[in-house]
């Protein structure tokens, strides 16, 4: 298996960016530890390491919005990731974006930029 540097993480968390291999649009930007790492490997389904949940967490698990990784980029010193992605679903932002970075920075503060993709609401049944 390819080695990353997760020791070079006190956590042992690697940041991993999800980009739509078909536009280059960043969707997200997440954490992944060595298992999350071992796990996409095997399955060619984005994993990640949930910071908030402290576990493991396949990418659409709740939603359906799973990530088919089509190519992985690994930066100069492997301890960062570039997922590159097929995003089933259409929304990679669990508040129902299509990317979670769905606001841009205005001289009043934030404003949306995008559409929403679905109802997280409804997704969730929160």
């Amino acid at each position: 298996m390819i080695q990353l540097q997760f020791g070079k993480a006190k956590d042992g968390l690697l940041p991993a960016i999800a980009q739509d291999s078909e536009t280059g649009e960043v969707l997200m930007l997440a954490y992944i530890n060595e298992e999350a790492w071992r796990k996409t490997l095997e399955t060619g389904k984005a994993h990640y390491w949930s910071r908030s949940r402290n576990k493991l967490w396949l990418k659409g698990e709740s939603s359906n919005h799973v990530q088919l990784v089509k190519e992985i980029l690994v930066d100069c010193d492997e301890d960062t990731v570039i997922f590159k992605v097929e995003q089933l679903g259409g929304a990679a932002c669990h508040k129902g974006y299509r990317s979670c970075f769905f606001r841009r920075c205005e001289d009043d503060g934030l404003k949306i930029k995008d559409k929403p993709v679905f109802d997280p609401r409804e997704v969730y049944k929160k």
